[in-house]
This record gives structure tokens, C-alpha cells and sequence, in this order.
């Protein structure tokens, strides 16, 4: 992998209220910078870990929307078009949104085919783009049909949940080096969710035994081999938020504020040293009225600009049967409010 360092930025006029851009960077540059907390000028970096209004947007299906039942019949011309198909899906979403990330969806869902897709972007849109995946391997919140036969299991088993635990972390990390030597991407989104809106799935005590450990040597893992990592969990992460710092990600997504999540609180005591993303009230961009939209996109850019490390979105993803006009509501409050001013001389 090829780390970007950040250099001193040239300015330019934004077509957007003429505020000041960064000209040097790509897309994909601010983006690593945000991560890295460094300074930006210009324009916050600004992505959605899943955009599902293709439809609405361009007349397309969402690719993790398509169902390749005959896949395994179809010739290779025909793969093909529907990869490059894809691409173009996730690069459209980017270009027309502003974006300067890109979290791919496989689909098949192969490693062979997550490279495949890693190659076909990047031979779309070059290295404008940071590319990553999902790569948890961590316990998130079982389904209702798992959650007593997990708890059990915990109290009566331990040595082999940490096991399994394990053996997660072992496979996700082989999996890891093989796409590090192959080349293209640049990082993991880590999507295993913890939390409830009342708190995690597990206590501070047990969330330490049995997801904390395995969480960190995954990050690091990720690290070594040149990977920015993205921790992402819906809920209230309140009460294992320094554990989850402690793991050492370069970011935290989603910050959920309709979980109780303040993302002033989390700057406040966290900013220093990790990235943070999310915190534009999902549920306000559903159901709330124009105003309160307005305010939860300016309060998410006026808590998290400051001091940099903090990149622009959703609390959660532009999920179906979102309002798009609500989404382009936050954007305009983004492009007009979301600007960091040039250096003083």
C-alpha cells in the first residue's frame, strides 16, 4: 500500500458559496488527512458507508440489491459487464454526491471478486477515491434467535468462545494480506455493531473479556500492512467508548445521536485522538420538518469541524425509503457551512 502524506494546500474558488477548496488534494488525499487528523482548508470530507437510493438517483439497482442467481452460469463477458456496471454505480454516487469515499459492496460476495472490484473502480476513477470494505471479525449484537445460546455459552464455555473469537480474527487477517498484496484498497470498515440505543450488548466487563482484545489485533493487524481502519457501530457506545479508542481505529462512525450520542461530548474527550464521522440525525432526516434537519447537519459540522479529524455523514447510511430531497437538504447545509477557512498569513 502507498501512504499519501498530506502537503500544504493550494486554494482555489469552491463552485459551491466561493469558499476556499484544497486544489492539491484528491478526494481520496482529504479523506487520509481526516483520518490522520491533520489540517484541512476548504470543504469537510464528506461520505455515506452505504448510499441504497441508486434507484431514485440514476435508475439503477443498488448492487447489493442485485440477486446473481446464475451467476455461476453466466460467461465472463457477461461478469464482467455487471462488475463494470457496479463500478459505475458506486462512482456515479460519489461523483454526484461529493464524496471522497468509497465503501465497496461485494457482490458475489468472494474475495476474488472483492480484488475484481477493487481493480474495476480503480481503473474507472484512477486514485481519486479511497476504496475500503467491510473487514469486522469481531462479536457484534446476536439476532434475537442467538442472543440467550450466546450469553450461555459465555457463562459456561468461555474458552471456546475466545476461541472463536480467534479464529475470526486469524481468517479476517489472512484475508487482509492477500488483498494488501494484491494492491487498490485502501482500508476496512469494521461493521460489527455493539450497541442498542440504551447501551452495548455486553457490560464494559464483558465487552473487555470477550471483543476488546480481538478488536484491537485486528486494528492493528489492518495497520501494519498500511490499512486505515474505520470502527462503525450503531447505539449508545458511551459506556465502552474508551475501550473503543483504546483499539486504536482511525475513526469512529456513526456517533448516533439517537442513542444519546453527543458528538461535542465524544469531540471534547476523545477529538485528540481519533477521527470522528456521522452524527446527522437519521431519524430527524426521516420524519423531523427542514429546520431540523438544517440543525442537526449544522450542530454535527459545528461540534465535529474544529481542530479537524472529522468527516461529514449520516448517524447511520441513506437507507431505503429515505427522502432524497431530505439528504440534499443536509448536503446544501454542508457545502454552504462545512468549509475550513484558508491559513492566516
Amino acid at each position: 500500500m502507498v501512504s499519501v502524506r498530506a502537503t500544504q494546500p493550494n486554494l482555489h474558488n469552491s463552485p459551491h458559496g466561493n469558499q476556499a477548496e484544497d486544489g492539491s488534494l484528491t478526494p481520496r488525499e482529504r479523506f487520509i488527512t481526516a483520518l490522520e487528523r491533520k489540517p484541512l482548508v476548504g470543504r469537510v470530507p464528506h461520505f455515506e458507508l452505504v448510499f441504497y437510493l441508486t434507484m431514485e438517483a440514476f435508475g439503477k439497482v443498488h448492487p447489493t440489491h442485485r440477486i446473481f442467481g446464475q451467476w455461476d452460469q453466466m460467461e465472463e463477458k457477461e461478469r464482467q459487464l455487471h462488475r463494470e456496471d457496479i463500478a459505475r454505480t458506486f462512482i456515479q454516487t460519489a461523483e454526484r454526491y461529493e464524496h471522497s469515499a468509497i465503501f465497496i459492496h461485494d457482490n458475489p460476495n468472494t474475495l476474488d471478486e472483492c480484488l475484481r472490484s477493487v481493480d474495476t473502480i480503480r481503473e474507472m476513477s484512477g486514485d481519486k477515491y479511497f476504496l475500503m470494505r467491510h473487514g469486522d471479525a469481531t462479536f457484534g449484537v446476536p439476532s434475537g434467535n442467538d442472543m440467550y445460546d450466546f450469553s450461555y455459552r459465555m457463562a459456561d464455555e468461555p474458552e471456546r468462545v475466545h476461541a472463536e473469537a480467534q479464529r475470526m480474527v486469524d481468517h479476517a487477517i489472512r484475508r487482509a494480506e492477500v488483498m494488501a498484496k494484491h494492491g487498490g484498497l485502501d482500508g476496512f470498515a469494521l461493521c460489527s455493531d455493539y450497541c442498542l440505543n440504551k447501551g452495548p450488548f455486553l457490560s464494559p466487563n464483558l465487552f473487555s473479556e470477550f471483543v476488546t482484545p480481538y478488536l484491537a489485533k485486528l486494528i492493528q493487524a489492518y495497520r501494519d500492512m498500511g490499512f486505515h481502519v474505520i470502527k462503525h457501530t450503531d447505539g449508545n457506545i458511551m459506556p465502552i467508548i474508551d475501550q473503543l479508542v483504546q483499539a486504536n481505529p482511525h475513526a469512529l462512525h456513526s456517533i448516533d445521536p439517537q442513542a444519546g450520542v453527543d458528538i461535542a461530548e465524544v469531540k471534547r474527550r476523545f477529538g485528540s485522538q481519533v477521527c470522528l464521522i456521522g452524527n446527522v440525525n437519521c431519524g430527524l432526516l426521516d420524519t423531523g420538518d427542514e429546520d431540523q434537519v438544517r440543525e442537526s447537519a449544522r450542530y454535527a459540522l459545528r461540534s465535529g469541524m474544529p481542530g479537524g479529524g472529522y468527516i461529514f455523514s449520516t448517524s447511520n447510511c441513506i437507507y431505503t425509503g429515505m427522502h432524497l430531497n431530505r439528504y440534499d437538504l443536509m448536503l446544501d447545509v454542508w457545502r454552504r457551512e462545512g468549509n475550513y477557512p484558508p491559513p492566516q498569513a
